[in-house]
């Protein structure tokens, strides 16, 4: 079925085809919830969250842009709205550290996709939802901060800094890993 036609099915609320467009993406979304929280059930309550948004909004899908690219923005929309919710503190981080060029470790290259979410996951939040959102999902510092309610300096420098304490873990984890 295409996503034309499950759209359409959803907009009737075909059950069907609610459940197959369900199917079709509730592996890719939970992938992008999971890197916006710190346990697996908080990720699972977004995603949960987030295709009641989609059922909820389908008939306003316009066809502008791909339909995943749509429903992947109401996840991280909804993830951003968890976090805003929820009890931990954003980190607001001035500029005293901030350095243009970071450079990349080579032992970065020896890790895997898994070890690298890992250790990604192990950032403070709000160093690792700026990351998520300027690395993975492409977004501008000036939309990030419009996203988060901060000001793009402050993208920058979270961004900075969670790179720096990126290269810090990745390199003790590449030590460990050599001296076993």
């Amino acid at each position: 079925m295409s996503d034309d036609e499950l759209i359409k099915g959803c907009i009737r609320e075909n059950k069907h085809c609610q459940r197959a467009l369900y199917e079709r993406f509730a592996g890719k979304m939970m992938t992008v919830c999971i890197r916006y929280t710190r346990h697996r059930l908080e990720a699972e309550d977004i995603l949960q969250e987030g295709f009641i948004k989609v059922f909820n909004n389908i008939s306003k899908f316009q066809g502008k842009g791909s339909f995943e690219g749509w429903i992947r923005r109401i996840m991280i929309n909804t993830a951003l709205s968890n976090y805003n919710k929820s009890s931990f503190q954003k980190e607001l981080i001035g500029l005293e550290d901030y350095q243009s060029g970071v450079e990349q470790p080579k032992a970065i290259q020896q890790l895997t996709a898994d070890e690298i979410m890992a250790v990604i996951n192990t950032l403070p939040d709000g160093y690792k939802i700026v990351f998520n959102l300027y690395v993975i999902e492409e977004y501008s510092h000036k939309e990030i901060a419009e996203m988060l309610d901060i000001t793009p300096s402050t993208s920058r420098s979270q961004l900075v800094k969670a790179r720096r304490m990126l290269q810090k873990k990745i390199i003790l984890l590449r030590a460990a890993g050599l001296n076993r």
